[in-house]
């Protein structure tokens, strides 16, 4: 797609807003602001950074980014969670991808595209992220497997029993697993005396090997990391600062690990860059939808300092002018203001394929370069089958990438086609999506006063309900959990996902605040898994002697099947689906449970693996409990 840039960087009115100096508004469709962005990239020949109003917004236009200017010159820097001030802990594979982010802007030259959503630019950053590149392993490097331990340790990884979470690696003589934060799979690493012999991906579940792979890059899965020089800062800092902040600067200046530790982050560093900063001082800055972008990064910063307060903490989020300022910038809008760029989105309602094919043909007949983009090969033919149907035989670029809503560029006399276009918006993002994301709403529908949860950190308490508190003049609502010894959390209402409904057989005890109750608990379940899992292993042994039947390979059907399923996958199930397809594949007999709430996409795995079987000349039985759920599995099967 990379040629569709030439007509956007040659036009009149792409060339005067980069010739302007001062403020620079565009008006363009935002189903074209990655295009518009990525063309300053290429034009500049430089790095850009590209804001967004949040983080599915983010995703989209990174996707949008690298269909022009290639993924190898696209990163994604995600926000964490909570907001700096808040004492929550970036997951660790938020952490990982940012720390991949900030090394591929501060290492990469020429075009390169920084997509961010604007709350990540505006929130100061450790001056080491990203500052290393990561550990890469591979097959014939030597590191022994004690020096291995201690650099994953350095990079805030967790020893573990069993490796189930990124962050988590297990060290056995000479086999280390290791979780990368970037990754979709762990994978073991096996090694002959001090080298690297063989690199395998392996299920976190099963903890059986699937692939072997040549490379394997681990990324720090925490910002503020421990390491001599902190620890020293930190000390230094002790003396300036009471209360709850210097408890945590002595726990950090002793080496401890700790949720929450990285909201001290500017008590320790003088001077705390921003993310344009890890970008060449001229690089451009383009801010799409201009207006609701910097609504929220005002409500950010206002919101930051009031949960901060008084205290030193204040200002952990800057400004935009703070965080921007100096640097040649481009705001986007959909708005009747600015210079307008010609670019506007197709002007019939979205998903009405023939429609839009039937426009594209007629651009096309003009004298038009269309483009066709789709994000798998399977919606790609389907795309140019609508296409070649309203008689666009051959387009100009038809390609595989995460561009779903296309556009026309009248002046350059380009039109780009998403699959969105021509089959409706399906999914919200087509990244591997997270799986939380209740509202406060929702969980509190879970759970009713009195009834017990679990804290991720905290450990188990009452629920006592939704309050509503003001904090230094910001309002916001909270959940309020009570632990022994009369203690009380407060929950902020947008961070419930650290906190489930309590489902034990029995009535727990209720743990007390910043003790060992907690992580003792835990400790004691990971040893009554292992036990566990020792059984299971004895058991499978066995079963792993009857000879099953092996299912070939996925068909070409199997594919189209599975790119036209209507609604967003979660990563457990691509996951799983690859999993149950995988296991089919094997001459062993399949033993598989799938586990999952009403309405999160079982049935849409059982689909599946059904269309599997019948490709390969079997027979499927689809049982269930009830004739409702018969007569519902038939309309969807039928489907």
């Amino acid at each position: 797609m990379e040629k569709l840039l030439e007509p956007l960087i040659e036009s009149e009115a792409f060339q005067g807003l980069l010739a302007r100096s001062g403020a620079r508004v565009g008006r363009a469709d935002p189903a074209g602001h990655a295009y518009v962005a990525a063309g300053i990239a290429a034009a500049t020949e430089s790095p850009a950074l590209l804001l967004a109003p949040g983080p599915k917004e983010a995703e989209r236009l990174a996707g949008g980014a690298a269909a022009f200017v290639g993924a190898d010159r696209v990163a994604l820097f995600p926000a964490w969670e909570a907001l700096p001030v808040e004492g929550i802990s970036p997951a660790p594979e938020i952490a990982a991808r940012r720390a991949a982010a900030a090394h591929r802007a501060r290492a990469t030259s020429g075009a390169f595209v920084l997509v961010a959503p604007i709350v990540a630019a505006l929130q100061r950053l450790v001056p080491t992220l990203g500052a290393q590149p990561p550990l890469a392993v591979e097959p014939g490097t030597e590191l022994p497997p004690d020096r291995l331990a201690d650099a994953l340790v350095e990079r805030g990884y967790v020893r573990a029993d069993l490796v189930t979470h990124r962050g988590e690696f297990a060290v056995r003589g000479g086999i280390v697993d290791v979780f990368p934060g970037t990754a979709s799979r762990p994978v073991r690493l096996d090694f002959f005396g001090d080298d690297v012999e063989r690199i395998r991906e392996f299920s976190a579940a099963s903890q059986t090997s699937t692939r072997t792979v040549e490379r394997a890059e681990i990324h720090p899965v925490r910002e503020l990391l421990p390491s001599h020089d902190v620890r020293e800062l930190a000390g230094a800092a002790i003396a300036r600062h009471k209360g709850t902040l210097r408890d945590a600067l002595e726990r950090l200046s002793e080496g401890l690990v700790f949720e929450g530790m990285e909201r001290i982050a500017p008590l320790v560093f003088e001077e705390m860059p921003v993310l344009a900063d890890l970008l060449p001082s001229d690089a451009w800055v383009t801010i799409s939808s201009v207006r609701r972008t910097l609504d929220r990064a005002a409500a950010a910063v206002v919101e930051a300092d009031a949960l901060a307060g008084e205290t030193e903490l204040r200002g952990a989020m800057r400004d935009p002018d703070a965080a921007l300022g100096g640097r040649p910038r481009l705001d986007l809008t959909e708005f009747a203001e600015g210079a307008d760029l010609g670019i506007r989105a197709w002007t019939h309602v979205a998903g009405r394929g023939e429609e839009t094919a039937a426009a594209a043909a007629s651009l096309a007949s003009r004298g038009f370069r269309v483009g066709v983009t789709a994000a798998a090969r399977g919606s790609l033919e389907r795309s140019l089958e609508v296409l070649g149907r309203a008689g666009l035989a051959a387009p100009d670029v038809a390609a595989e990438a995460e561009l779903f809503e296309g556009f026309v560029f009248e002046p350059g006399r380009v039109a780009v086609v998403g699959e969105d276009d021509l089959f409706g918006r399906r999914r919200v993002t087509h990244d591997a999506p997270r799986v939380t994301g209740r509202t406060a709403a929702a969980f509190a529908q879970e759970l009713a006063p009195g009834d017990f949860a679990v804290h991720r950190v905290h450990g188990v308490g009452r629920y006592l309900g939704m309050v509503h508190r003001a904090v230094a003049g910001s309002e916001r609502d909270y959940l309020l959990l009570e632990y022994a010894a009369g203690d009380r959390l407060y929950v902020p209402a947008d961070q419930v996902d650290v906190v489930a409904k309590y489902i034990g057989g029995q009535e727990p005890r209720l743990h007390r605040l910043g003790s060992a109750d907690w992580p003792r608990a835990t400790a004691r379940v990971r040893r009554a898994v292992r036990d566990m899992a020792g059984e299971l292993v004895r058991l499978y042994t066995a079963r792993m002697a009857v000879p099953g039947h092996a299912f070939g390979p996925d068909t070409p059907w199997q594919r189209e099947l599975e790119d036209a399923f209507p609604h967003q996958e979660t990563r457990d199930q691509l996951v799983v689906a690859q999993e149950v397809k995988r296991d089919m594949e094997l001459p062993k007999a399949m033993d598989r449970l799938i586990c999952g709430d009403v309405g999160y996409g079982k049935t849409e795995i059982a689909v599946r693996a059904a269309f599997k079987a019948v490709a390969d000349g079997k027979q499927v039985a689809v049982l269930v409990p009830t004739t409702l759920l018969a007569e519902q599995h038939h309309v969807t099967f039928s489907e």
